[in-house]
This record gives structure tokens, sequence and C-alpha cells, in this order.
């Protein structure tokens, strides 16, 4: 029961959040501060692990391609697909899940602990609104963090595959022209959508309902982590079966 008692709190807690909406003049600075927290922030390690991960595609694909009758063009296709498709928006968000998640959860936390939260609400401040919405905004720029990472991810298996010698140049191009479906690029901001609002509001979530003291933080965070993951894979699936199939 435990289960359906927070599926429903969370739920109602999404309601909560467009309801009663704080001053603009004051919303506009909570925005502003988790652009740069959640989206800025996040760039350096996107990018990173973006740039090599489509280098290990690359380089792992080559070398399974022992038959001479397979065209080297393979290749950029295969990294291509697996960048734009999977790699980006789901890798990247599970990563962000870790990241972010924990940011949000242990920075709301840490607010009901020290019972600031309760203090906005005495206020008469609709504190939900006021602490997930701007995560929310901010997080609508995720696709451009995703964007970044299938752009790092093409150019790092074209590093690997120069670098290395296992293709030339022109064949990884063509391979990456080949066959190209515009609607792949759509899908997968679509997916971007869906896990940047699970990335908002479920760590959200776990943050502004913890009880206890700062060791219940620390769990809180993991715990947000974990169900963040479960829900981006499983949207995952239900999104691919919709879109693709």
């Amino acid at each position: 029961m435990s289960y359906l008692h927070n599926i429903g709190q969370y739920f109602l807690m999404i309601k909560a959040m467009f309801r009663k909406p704080t001053k603009w003049s004051v919303m506009r600075h909570l925005i502003f501060k988790d652009i740069d927290d959640l989206i800025i922030n996040s760039l350096g390690i996107v990018a990173f692990i973006a740039f090599f991960v489509g280098g290990v595609v690359t380089i792992q694909t080559a070398l399974n391609m022992t038959s001479p009758l397979i065209p080297k063009t393979l290749v950029g296709f295969a990294t291509r697909q697996s960048v734009i498709l999977e790699f980006a928006p789901t890798f990247i968000s599970i990563i962000m899940a870790g990241k972010v998640g924990s940011f949000i959860t242990s920075s709301i936390g840490t607010m009901r602990v020290t019972e600031q939260i309760d203090a906005l609400e005495v206020m008469g401040i609709n504190a939900i609104n006021y602490l997930v919405f701007p995560k929310f905004v901010a997080l609508m720029l995720y696709p451009f963090l995703i964007s970044i990472a299938m752009f790092l991810g093409i150019l790092g298996g074209l590093a690997a595959s120069v670098i290395g010698g296992f293709v030339s140049l022109d064949d990884y191009i063509a391979g990456i022209q080949l066959d190209f479906i515009p609607f792949h690029v759509a899908y997968a901001f679509i997916k971007t959508f869906v896990f940047a609002f699970l990335l908002a509001t479920i760590p959200s979530y776990y943050g502004y309902y913890m009880k206890g003291g700062a060791l219940e933080v620390g769990k809180a965070s993991t715990t947000s982590f974990v169900w963040t993951s479960v829900a981006i894979i499983l949207l995952n699936y239900i999104l691919t079966q919709m879109l693709l199939s």
C-alpha cells in the first residue's frame, strides 16, 4: 500500500506545483539559478562522457566487423543509430538522475530538515510551486544538453575511427548519412522531454516529503536516484514501443 500512497502523493504534488504560483519577479531569479545549477553545471560531465562513449561504440563496432563483405560505412551508421536513439537520451538521463537528481533531493531535503519549507508555508507561499516549478522549467532546456551529447558522441566516434585507423574519414561520414530518418531525432527529443519531467519531479518528491535528519537526506537521495532510473527505463520501453513499432 505504501507504493500506491507514494504514487498518489506524487501526482498530487504535480497538481500542487501549478497552483497558487509565486510572483514572476521572484520566480524568474529562481528559474535562472536552477538553469545554472542543473543545466550549465552539467555540461562538462555530459560532454566528457558523450565523447568517449561515442568513441568506444565506434571501436567495438569496427572490431566486430570481421567479414570483408560488410561495408565499412556500417561503423558510422551503427554509431549514429546507437548515439541518437539510445545512448544520448537514455544513458545520459540515467547519469543525470545521479547528478541532478541527488542535487535536487538533497537541496530540498535539507530545507525540510532545517524547517525552511515550514517557514515558507507559514508565510502563505505555495512551497511546492516555489521549490519544484523552477526546476521543472529549467529542465525543459534539457534537450539542449542531449543535442550536445548527440553531436559529441558522433564526433568522438569520428575521432576514434580516424585516429585508430579503423575506418577512413569518408567511410565514416558516408555511414552517418546512410539511410538517415529525421523522425529518429524527433523520437529522441520526445523521450528527452519526458525524462526531463521525471528528473525534475521524482527527486523533488523524495526531497519534499522526506522525514528525519541529515542521515535521511542521504537515504532520500539514494532512493530518488533508484526510482528515477526505474521510471526512465520503464518509460523508455513504453515510448519506444509506441513511437517506433
